[in-house]
């Protein structure tokens, strides 16, 4: 059976900056509060109608079709993770086949939020395990700036996010000492409302009260006026329990995959964690006993670009050159679900 390499990877990110001080011209913040909490400098937002999921997956694709040597009439199948897309329906994955001119293959969407790239590396890696495919795009993309309320009341969550996107070009590879080793993926629905989305939906209240309604027979649970009008279509997030439940899987899950593989923690050289809040990356590189050289976060410059975060952070780190051929590479992630997975591969 053939094991699945990256052979080529990308990234984009917006060029318009947004630092903690420009953020205080729409809320009650600073820059010290930001940091303090989180350990974010700046993000990047995208343009508000040039630039969209979609295109930005795109952008950062090509980069790593570039890099692998192969174009899109080459790929054989994408995968595309977002919480923020450019439709509710269809999917980004289609917009990507669209933008680069790819044959009539299929195109998957994951909805997993921080950990979608994680899991879609993992699909992808069965398909070209099984010999289904030889050129896997695998990306993740987010436009959250377009879906967050930028006010005191809604600070807790927008200053935390930022815009982006990551992807890698998969191939298999016959060389036992290269490529994924393993994926591990989890879950845990149990507190799933603590950190979502919840309008619009199809919900109907039947989690919790989430919504208001107006007065109809049939209709108006998706997207009503009362929702607008009560600011009930923004994302909620609480904090603390997301910061306690992370603090515990994201290491549980990096050693899962160790593990699996007759690894010590020691033995990594370069952990890249979901860029969720430099307070957490922080806490598990504490908990693994992991060097400063172990561990690459950008999250200081982009923010949290959840299914964007784990890719564009493992490109940066390859353009830096902190990661080279044999080099033993972790991805982790942990979010909305609860959901989280670790990847485990040799360079």
């Amino acid at each position: 059976m053939p094991r699945t390499r990256i052979a080529g990877i990308g990234k984009y990110v917006p060029g318009n900056v947004f630092t903690n001080n420009d953020l205080t011209q729409w809320m009650d913040t600073s820059d010290e509060w930001i940091q303090e909490r989180t350990g974010i400098k700046e993000r990047r937002y995208a343009d508000r109608t040039g630039e969209t999921t979609a295109t930005m997956g795109a952008e950062a694709a090509s980069q790593a079709l570039s890099r692998a040597g192969v174009t899109a009439a080459d790929v054989d199948f994408i995968i595309f993770a977002t919480l923020s897309p450019d439709y509710y329906f269809p999917g980004c994955g289609v917009l990507v086949q669209r933008i680069l001119g790819c044959g009539e293959i299929g195109a998957l969407d994951i909805r997993n939020q921080c950990s979608g790239f994680v899991y879609a590396l993992s699909v992808a890696d069965q398909f070209i395990k099984a010999g289904m495919y030889k050129n896997v795009l695998v990306i993740g993309s987010e436009k959250h700036s377009f879906g967050i309320d930028f006010s005191t009341r809604g600070r807790n969550v927008a200053v935390i996010f930022g815009d982006g996107a990551g992807a890698v070009l998969l191939q298999p590879t016959s060389d036992p000492d290269r490529g994924i080793l393993s994926t591990h993926l989890h879950s845990d629905g149990a507190s799933a409302e603590q950190l979502a989305m919840y309008n619009p939906g199809t919900h109907g209240n039947r989690w919790g009260n989430f919504a208001s309604y107006d007065d109809h027979a049939i209709g108006d649970t998706f997207m009503s006026k009362a929702m607008v009008e009560e600011a009930q279509n923004f994302p909620y997030m609480d904090g603390p329990a997301v910061f306690k439940k992370a603090i515990v899987k994201f290491p549980e899950v990096i050693c899962e995959a160790l593990d699996a593989n007759g690894y010590q923690p020691a033995d990594l050289t370069l952990l890249i964690p979901h860029q969720a809040n430099l307070r957490i990356a922080q806490g598990v590189q504490q908990k693994l006993g992991l060097r400063d050289d172990q561990v690459f976060n950008n999250i200081q410059r982009y923010g949290n670009t959840t299914a964007a975060s784990v890719p564009l952070a493992l490109c940066e780190a390859w353009e830096e050159g902190r990661i080279k051929e044999g080099d033993l590479i972790c991805l982790a992630a942990f979010g909305s679900g609860f959901t989280w997975g670790s990847a485990l591969l040799r360079w």
